[in-house]
């Protein structure tokens, strides 16, 4: 037997023996979060965090002393191994986790918004695949999420415009959020665009929300999840049957858009701009990207879920800023600072 072989097998019986072992009624979960406490707050516009950070050689500063708008930001899944149901914000390696990715996101929105981002009792990764219990927690991640925003709007936002951003668990509760707080309600006028990364959207999903077909369109939403280029999913594969946006043309066409035409990627370090870094096309509801021509970007599989954000990071910057702008030329009445 070959040592990778063994290898891959004890990596699979020590995963599968840190999981959950109870059903989630009969499991104790960790504290509800007091969102008053900035402690609870990966990210706050008045305090340096990992939402601040830019890339080396990024064109555009971080801006968020004078922004017009805020970023309700909300973090994938950074609890892959563990004993229970729903993640202890207070976890170091939770909070080590969440900060890197927060740097390697959230900070794509920093030139344009003032970033809000919140700690939250996030669900295990193994609860998208288990039925009986991952349905709850799912709902008890959500239901921090959901307060975080209440208290975000209560206290901090004063009618100012929003962007709701998210990835993968992330953008799964920002959907939810959407649909029962925000679709077809006043408030869906503050809401400058969703970034629903890494999660499929069905165009059924929302009321009065509609996927953007362009890149100044607001008040609505986009979505992606990225593949490497030719790969073909079966109906009932995770990511099949949803919506999707080309993040570098901002349409939903199938039109393949060269490299040459992405502004630049940024690793998950954030320490260069890779400019054409890969083209992109749109096939059946998923992204197809060509391999990138920098290192630094992971596949697992023919996935590239980890790198959402990471393959297009100038382009969602820029686009942000582009949809800023065409919401104010909109509502002229949501300029206060």
């Amino acid at each position: 037997m070959h040592l990778p072989y063994i290898v891959f097998i004890l990596l699979i019986f020590c995963f599968q023996s840190c999981l959950p072992s109870r059903t989630f009624s009969h499991a104790k979960h960790p504290a509800v979060p007091d969102y008053s406490d900035e402690y609870n707050w990966v990210a706050l516009p008045w305090r340096f965090d990992a939402a601040d950070c830019i890339p080396q050689g990024c064109p555009t500063p971080d801006r968020q002393d004078s922004a017009a708008v805020d970023v309700f930001y909300v973090y994938p899944t950074a609890y892959i191994i563990g004993t229970k149901w729903n993640a202890k914000i207070s976890n170091p390696r939770i909070i080590g986790r969440v900060g890197t990715i927060t740097e390697s996101q959230a900070s794509v929105y920093n030139n344009i918004g003032k970033v809000y981002a919140p700690l939250y009792r996030q669900a295990i990764l193994k609860s998208f695949f288990n039925k009986k219990s991952g349905p709850l927690a799912l709902d008890l991640a959500y239901s921090d999420v959901k307060r975080a925003f209440d208290y975000y709007m209560a206290h901090w936002n004063n009618g100012r415009p929003f962007i709701l951003a998210g990835h993968s668990q992330g953008s799964n509760h920002l959907i939810r959020l959407l649909k029962e707080e925000i679709d077809g309600k006043e408030i869906q006028k503050q809401l400058v665009a969703a970034y629903l990364i890494g999660m499929p959207v069905s165009d059924t999903t929302f009321k009065s929300i509609k996927q953007a077909q362009t890149e100044t369109q607001v008040n609505g939403y986009v979505s992606w999840n990225t593949f490497k280029y030719g790969t073909r999913l079966k109906p009932s594969d995770y990511f099949s049957g949803g919506t999707c946006t080309n993040p570098l043309s901002w349409k939903s066409d199938t039109t393949l858009v060269p490299a040459s035409l992405n502004p630049g990627g940024a690793p998950l370090k954030l320490n260069r701009i890779d400019q054409a870094l890969c083209g992109a096309k749109i096939n059946n509801g998923i992204l197809w990207v060509q391999k990138p021509i920098k290192k630094g970007y992971i596949r697992l599989g023919k996935s590239y879920h980890l790198c959402d954000y990471s393959l297009f990071y100038l382009s969602i910057r820029n686009n942000a800023k582009a949809r800023t702008d065409s919401y104010f030329k909109k509502y002229s009445a949501h300029t206060s600072n």
